[in-house]
């Protein structure tokens, strides 16, 4: 049957399709002018993206205020002002607090983090502070992103500030002497707020530029988890959730040492089939570790675990394996953490973990390995042909019982590594 063209039906099937022209027209424009597929991605996740109601997140939100959520990021190092412009981008009332009175007036005036991300301007809407009263009241999430050197010094000091605000920690790794994780700490000095961690396989360089990245927020609380998600949740920046809070807060910590290893490994240059086996080999000690604290195996399979590993051990980018490059070519321990000029969570972690393994008598030969090397001044080269020689072991954890116990293994590990040479080998004794 045909129909009139001033049927009604007819219209309105015109008017649809007229729609559908110009927004593809738009596209084709936008993609020209932005950079192609990305950019059409972006506008169109922008362009469907609901504002969540703020009194649903479990959290208090002033009603009058214009933006969803107030947010707080402590500590102005690449991951913190990756995360600030994150939230500030997604329409949240953003304040980066840095330290240092100089940097953000400098922040303030260039917009641009020029120590950490120098070739990235910031989005209009991020503030900066010094004031740390004035950066964390009334605020409904305080983001901790200071080295963990610093974490406990820094909640101590928000404490006067705290009234309603959820803390989550974006610092991955170990405090010295306690081996408190970051979780601990905040339990310890702000017993009364929600807590959470994040962690995954983030480069901030790479989720400045936009390339398609994800995290997870591990929170006891189900509202908090939402609201960390909402704050930061883009179309390139995914983040999914998790109730381990150990098992990721673990994950992002452990990763560091196998990092080391592995930019030591490279500066020998070794072989795909050696990457493959390290790696592998790593995150059974990971999960090793984390069963034997109370953390869950298979969440060492998610983005905190494997995904981290995998990322920090693979980019040049990473500072902790920088500093296992470095140590690989010979550079001393010292002179090496110099020349980085930035915290290395990874070489505190190994010494960490070498103590608490030793105790839970858990075995971690690739630990037991890099502690020898860093702070016993053994050889690499040796050490490393004493570990493939040493212990035998099911392929995969938690599927076949082992021939030998951890700790039998443990103890015979540590009687090769002290029966090893202290001297170095001449190509690893240069600073250069």
């Amino acid at each position: 049957m045909k129909l009139s063209k001033n049927n009604p039906k007819v219209q309105k099937i015109a008017q649809v399709a007229s729609q559908g022209i110009e927004e593809a027209k738009h596209l084709l424009e936008k993609s020209e002018a932005e950079g192609g597929i990305l950019a059409n991605l972006a506008y169109l996740a922008k362009k469907r993206k609901k504002v969540p109601d703020p009194s649903k997140l479990g959290i208090h939100v002033d009603k009058n205020m214009p933006t969803p959520l107030r947010i707080a990021v402590l500590g102005g190092g690449s991951f913190g002002t990756a995360m600030a412009n994150l939230s500030a981008k997604n329409g949240c009332e953003t304040t980066l607090w840095v330290r240092d009175k100089k940097t953000v007036k400098a922040l303030n005036k260039t917009r641009i983090n020029k120590k950490y991300l120098p070739n990235h301007t910031l989005d209009e809407g991020l503030m900066f502070s010094h004031d740390l009263a004035q950066a964390v009241k009334n605020k409904d999430i305080i983001f901790i992103a200071v080295p963990s050197s610093a974490v406990r010094e820094t909640l101590q000091n928000i404490r006067p500030f705290i009234t309603h605000q959820a803390v989550v920690s974006l610092t991955k790794g170990i405090e010295k002497e306690t081996f408190a994780l970051m979780s601990d700490i905040i339990q310890d000095e702000l017993p009364q707020v929600n807590f959470g961690v994040m962690s995954g396989p983030n480069l901030a360089l790479e989720i400045m530029n936009n390339m398609p990245s994800a995290s997870v927020i591990a929170s006891p609380s189900e509202q908090l988890r939402t609201a960390v998600q909402t704050a930061l949740h883009s179309a390139f920046f995914r983040v999914f959730a998790s109730d381990d809070v150990k098992g990721v807060e673990l994950g992002g910590a452990l990763k560091n040492i196998y990092a080391v290893a592995m930019g030591m490994a490279n500066a020998y240059g070794v072989g795909e089939n050696t990457k493959a086996m390290l790696l592998t080999r790593a995150l059974a000690e990971m999960s090793r570790f984390g069963v034997a604290v109370g953390a869950n195996p298979l969440t060492f399979l998610g983005l905190s675990g494997v995904g981290d590993l995998y990322a920090t051990c693979n980019s040049t980018l990473s500072r902790n394996y920088q500093i296992g490059n470095m140590l690989g070519k010979g550079m001393t321990l010292e002179n090496a953490i110099k020349k980085l000029g930035q915290t290395a969570e990874g070489v505190n972690t190994i010494a960490q973990v070498e103590e608490q393994a030793k105790k839970l008598g858990i075995y971690m030969p690739i630990t037991h390995a890099l502690y020898a090397v860093l702070y016993d001044n053994k050889s690499a080269l040796s050490v490393a042909v004493n570990l493939m020689e040493t212990g035998f072991r099911s392929d995969v954890e938690f599927v076949m019982p082992h021939d030998e116990s951890n700790e039998k293994l443990s103890k015979e590990f540590d009687k090769v590594l002290k029966a090893t040479k202290e001297n170095k080998p001449k190509n690893e004794q240069t600073d250069e």
